[in-house]
């Protein structure tokens, strides 16, 4: 295993807080009882920043070329965080060909390690890429992307990704033991309603879990497994088993939009699921990515087309009944890395959130194209 060593630029980046998006503001039903701001996380950026970038010099046999390709040459980004045995590990999404621009990359999973969640060890090839398999048709060529993980009560790990096929973005799940080797299980819709959502576009599933003795674990509502999930809008979704999928629809049988973007905010264009949501004492927390919009509707808080990372509250009594908002982005990009690379427009992309050693640690995509970390001192409200 080869260990990434940062360069000297890199380690010069100053420490700055999230706080330098906004001054926060909270938004909450005003027919709700009031809500106290210890329902929010507050991070702060680490000073080593970026913890990983990509590295050319690890190689992989592609089953499908047979190629040897750079599977982590042009970017590594967004990546899915669990603790297992006191270790950290990462689930990052890692492109290959540089040359190529935004979206046509072809994305592959790779997973690292670290005793202290910041310094990160690789293994040399991906845990999880298209192949000769059933599922390339849904895989292949775009890849496999963003990915978020798990852990069930019985100690299975699922990931949730997204099948890139160059033509319909399909959230897709896999089922690991040791976060090795995985087992594809396509896409999580594929026979829901009679398969009718297998081919609408649908990413982002974040699944609610549970902090109990210091370790978060997937928590089952009312018998069931609950995911949020989309990228225009949060909808929502439940399970017997957290690998196959139901969309909870509305009224005219479409799935439900539990949360939309706020014109003129900086969420104006999407509201993304990020990282698995929190189950908590005050609600279900929910962190996501909220995008800014190109002219009409734009905020002019936060540049337009910015991704900054937004808290929202759902009740746990009705999972689809938002009872808090954070107005103002708690994390923007502001670093020289997160605001130049593959997305120019600036991205702060939150997508693991482990609890580790008494602390919440929030990893981020920054950009496309490198790995971002933030870290919570203590766990008050949660």
């Amino acid at each position: 295993m080869k260990k990434r060593v940062l360069s000297g630029l890199v380690l010069i980046l100053a420490l700055v807080s999230f706080l330098s998006c906004k001054e926060k503001k909270v938004t909450t039903d005003q027919t709700s009882d009031p809500i106290s701001l210890n329902w929010m996380l507050g991070f702060k950026k680490t000073t080593l920043n970026p913890i990983m970038v990509a590295d050319a010099s690890y190689t992989f046999l592609d089953p499908i070329s047979n190629k040897e390709v750079q599977w982590q040459k042009a970017d590594v980004f967004n990546p899915g965080a669990i603790v297992r045995n006191d270790t950290v590990f990462l689930l990052f999404r890692a492109e290959d060909n540089p040359k190529a621009i935004l979206g046509e990359r072809t994305s592959r999973i790779g997973l690292a390690y670290s005793t202290d969640g910041i310094h990160f060890d690789k293994f040399p090839t991906p845990v999880l890429y298209p192949d000769n398999d059933t599922y390339s048709l849904w895989d292949h060529p775009g890849g496999v992307e963003d990915p978020r993980i798990v852990e069930t009560p019985e100690g299975t790990y699922i990931m949730l990704y997204t099948s890139w096929n160059k033509k319909v973005a399909r959230l897709s799940s896999a089922t690991s033991k040791d976060l090795r080797k995985w087992t594809k299980h396509g896409p999580v819709f594929e026979t829901a309603h009679d398969g009718r959502f297998l081919d609408i576009w649908s990413k982002s599933g974040s699944i609610v879990t549970e902090l109990i003795n210091g370790k978060l674990v997937a928590k089952k509502i009312n018998g069931k497994y609950l995911m949020y999930w989309g990228e225009l809008f949060v909808n929502l979704a439940q399970s017997d088993n957290g690998i196959d999928w139901e969309p909870i629809l509305d009224k005219n049988g479409e799935p439900l939009q539990v949360f939309k973007p706020s014109p003129y905010e900086f969420d104006s264009h999407l509201t993304e699921p990020g990282p698995p949501a929190l189950y908590t004492q005050n609600g279900i927390l929910l962190l996501y990515n909220g995008k800014n919009l190109n002219g009409e509707g734009a905020t002019d808080k936060v540049p337009e087309g910015t991704y900054c990372g937004g808290q929202v509250l759902f009740d746990k009594d009705d999972p689809t009944k938002v009872l808090a908002r954070l107005e103002n982005p708690f994390i923007c990009p502001d670093l020289p890395h997160e605001i130049t690379g593959q997305y120019k427009a600036g991205t702060t992309f939150i997508e693991g959130l482990v609890y580790f050693k008494n602390q919440w640690f929030l990893y981020y995509g920054t950009a496309d194209s490198m790995i971002g970390l933030a870290i919570k001192k203590n766990s008050v409200g949660i």
